[in-house]
């Protein structure tokens, strides 16, 4: 996927952005039979956002999403999108939705499928852009029952930016796509947000929230339990980590003795620190005796941190 370009930002539907949120949900609850899958959740998205949803399976995550396209009915509680409930914003074309598990039509061809869906709205986009902005210029002419997993994702995506949406919601978006596929189909997103518009996307992926996200919500047991940047995130967690190569064998005593430590690993021939104050820990090392080379500082990771926080929740 190697050709990007940016969708229109003007639409017959209205302008991309409004005064209204672009999302709106105030106490939101669903259950299922005796199971809350969302339990009061309160969630504003301004418009030109772009915000990451995380939490394992069973979050509520789904559930929420679902809601918020009208495919779902809550129990209580409100969800607008741009001012107005779910389904008159989906008939609008203001939203638009790339679900993980959405079938395909079968036996006809890339083009006539993204020109068959364009022909529902008012105002899509050109479908030769979208269709290039999702690297399927290639397979424009093959039948969609032919492609590979990665093509068939590209080719949900292009189902949804030819809508020409003012918000985009994405679930799941790069599951079966290679590296570079999946780094090309962030390159299409952040073109198709530079221009204004609202993105939501959930993901397992932590590496696709940096430089992807300007926001992180994340969810456990129906609720948010933390809203705010990936560096916000990652400061929950406060633990760093010092990596090094040594050649000492018997130093693991005088590691787990270094000032501000947690605890001492040994991973792929590399010694790893986990450490609440990385400066005082290489302070401590230097000071050590322990011979060392190839010293790596690092701030808390993500995956980390999103583990922490699940994990205290449950």
């Amino acid at each position: 996927m190697t050709t990007t370009t940016t969708p229109s930002t003007t639409s017959a539907h209205g302008p991309l952005t409004t005064r209204e949120p672009a999302i709106r949900i105030v106490g939101l609850r669903k259950s299922f039979a005796h199971v809350e899958a969302v339990s009061g959740i309160d969630l504003l998205i301004e418009p030109g956002e772009t915000v990451a949803l995380l939490g394992a399976n069973g979050a509520g995550k789904s559930t929420t999403i679902g809601m918020l396209l009208g495919t779902i009915t809550p129990d209580s509680g409100s969800v607008l999108v741009e001012g107005r409930p779910p389904r008159p914003a989906v008939a609008a074309g203001r939203i638009a939705a790339m679900m993980q598990d959405t079938g395909l039509m079968p036996g006809v061809s890339v083009r006539e499928l993204v020109c068959l869906t364009a022909s529902f709205y008012s105002d899509p986009a050109d479908v030769d852009e979208v269709i290039g902005a999702a690297g399927l210029r290639e397979a424009a002419r093959r039948r969609v029952d032919r492609l590979s997993g990665g093509q068939a994702q590209r080719l949900r995506f292009a189902l949804v930016a030819v809508a020409n949406p003012a918000i985009m919601v994405l679930d799941e978006p790069t599951r079966a796509m290679d590296v570079q596929a999946r780094a090309d189909f962030w390159s299409s997103i952040r073109s198709f947000a530079a221009t204004g518009r609202t993105v939501l996307f959930a993901t397992h992926y932590l590496d696709e929230v940096d430089g992807n996200a300007d926001r992180v919500v994340v969810m456990a047991r129906g609720r948010v339990i933390v809203d705010g940047t990936p560096a916000e995130l990652r400061s929950r967690s406060g633990v760093s980590t010092v990596c090094f190569r040594t050649n000492d064998d018997d130093d693991r005593d005088a590691l787990a003795r270094l000032d501000a430590v947690a605890d001492v690993a040994r991973i792929g021939g590399r010694v790893v620190l986990r450490t609440s104050d990385p400066d005082r820990t290489v302070r401590s090392l230097v000071a050590s005796g322990v011979t060392w080379h190839d010293l790596e500082v690092a701030p808390p990771s993500l995956d980390d941190t999103f583990l922490e926080l699940t994990q205290e929740r449950s």
